[in-house]
């Protein structure tokens, strides 16, 4: 038996960054991975999709050429092309996590692993051989799943999650998305943007039902004039797949319809991986679907952490990686602070793109908040109208007895590489008044946020 100070279970983007400041900080440490180092984040989820959803932007590019005044005869697309250069980047990525695991002296342990109780682990290898290795710590980070309704189970062809809808052979002249979360949503963009008829059903009054409510409305009016069908309010109660397509039976508040299609992708949300991995032999704290830790990832039982899609923070990549970071400094002795879940940024690369932090509107008048709202519309934004892309907004929202920076959502192309400015001012606890006297570059995209706080503090110029 192999003896380690830290054991790390999963290698997504929570498990090997984990490991690897763990080894930076001193410990000998191993990770343990079933399948390809980077987990579903670097082979199928985060990384590749947006290699996607770039081919799609560009070949939409392609198509509206003659608005920038330039000539493209017979652009097409090859869709099969298109799905193995986002394997290729995957893969790519995956092969630079295998380098940092060297780099950083990390043991890789491949196959399944299983908790046993005394900080140990048991890893079985794909020839069934098990071995038992010991740690001081074992981190938890096995991740999740696409999640399966009763009404909607996937078999892979006909229904399917996301994983399939990533590598499928041939392109689907229809598709229905079920969800319009981040998955659904993204997916939805780049089926339609390479001339699959998509239809979007949420079964919420609004799409990407978690943002700010003009967000998910500015979304919609986007997604309708690019060809995407929108049912809100709407629920698939079952599908049927004994015909060439697919049938999916769709509740609306005006009854039920039945919508034919080749595919039904199923991103109504995920499912943690919390299954045959020892939980219960060891004794470690459940509850609806997700581990139970304290403000440092610490389970109920001694010795064991948990970070990830597995405990109940928001599942996201980079919260799984600053959960990881977390937990080894705390193991290590540093003066950690606990995450700041209200501070955490969300992003859909859809097109136009979608981000935001901090509260929304209606949730910052239901806290009792007095509030100023400001709001700029890209369409004034000199880059955005020379870009040709001047679809959406820049909303801040601030507290106006003391100046707080309560909420920031945008929608427009870029701007989930902008909402960084937010996060970092809301850390640093900036008030409105000091990003309204920041300079902004112009002519920028970034400069709306600038205009957006002098909208709500009465001072805008550009609109």
């Amino acid at each position: 038996m192999s003896n380690f100070d830290v054991i790390v279970l999963g290698s997504g983007p929570g498990g090997y960054v984990t490991a690897i400041r763990a080894s930076q900080l001193g410990f000998k440490t191993a990770i343990i991975e079933k399948e390809s180092l980077g987990g579903v984040c670097l082979n199928w989820g985060c990384i590749p999709t947006k290699a996607l959803l770039k081919s799609a932007q560009v070949f939409e590019y392609l198509q509206h050429a003659g608005d920038y005044g330039l000539k493209v005869e017979g652009a097409d697309k090859d869709f099969g092309a298109v799905v193995q250069r986002s394997r290729g980047v995957a893969d790519g990525m995956s092969k630079g996590v295998q380098f940092l695991m060297k780099k950083n002296k990390i043991e890789v342990l491949n196959g399944f692993g299983k908790l046993r109780p005394g900080k140990k682990v048991a890893v079985t290898d794909a020839d069934g051989k098990e071995t038992e290795y010991s740690a001081s710590h074992i981190i938890i980070a096995t991740g999740a799943r696409s999640r399966e309704l009763p009404s909607l189970p996937q078999d892979g062809k006909k229904v399917i999650g996301y994983r399939e809808a990533m590598s499928l052979k041939e392109q689907p002249k229809k598709m229905i998305v079920v969800g319009s979360g981040a998955i659904g949503i993204e997916f939805a963009y780049f089926y339609n943007a390479m001339g699959t008829e998509v239809t979007v059903v949420e079964f919420l009054p609004n799409i990407v039902p978690v943002e700010d409510e003009e967000v998910s409305k500015q979304l919609a009016r986007s997604f309708k004039k690019a060809g995407v069908k929108i049912k809100t309010s709407a629920e698939v109660t079952k599908v049927d797949t004994s015909g060439d397509g697919v049938k999916a039976t769709v509740k609306t508040e005006k009854g039920e319809e039945i919508l034919e299609a080749d595919i039904v992708l199923s991103a109504v949300g995920i499912k943690s991986n919390i299954e045959n991995i020892g939980l219960e032999e060891v004794g470690i704290a459940v509850d609806r679907d997700k581990i139970i830790v304290n403000d440092y990832y610490h389970t109920n039982i001694p010795g064991y952490y948990a970070i990830g899609d597995v405990t109940p923070g928001q599942a996201l990549a980079h919260v799984a990686s600053a959960e990881g970071i977390l937990c080894v400094e705390k193991i290590a002795g540093m003066h950690v602070e606990p995450l700041d879940y209200g501070n955490i940024p969300g992003c859909t690369y859809c097109i136009p793109e979608v981000a935001s932090v901090g509260l929304t509107e209606k949730q910052a008048r239901e806290k009792g908040f007095d509030i100023k709202v400001g709001k700029f519309p890209f369409s004034a934004s000199g880059k955005a109208k020379a870009s040709g892309n001047s679809d959406g907004f820049v909303k801040v929202i601030f507290d106006a007895k003391y100046g707080e920076w309560l909420g920031c959502h945008m929608i427009g192309v870029g701007v989930t590489d902008m909402i960084a400015e937010a996060v970092v001012a809301r850390k640093l606890e900036t008030t409105g008044h000091e990003v309204l006297k920041a300079v902004h570059p112009h002519p920028t995209m970034s400069e709306a946020v600038m205009e957006a706080v002098a909208d709500a503090y009465g001072e805008v110029i550009h609109l």
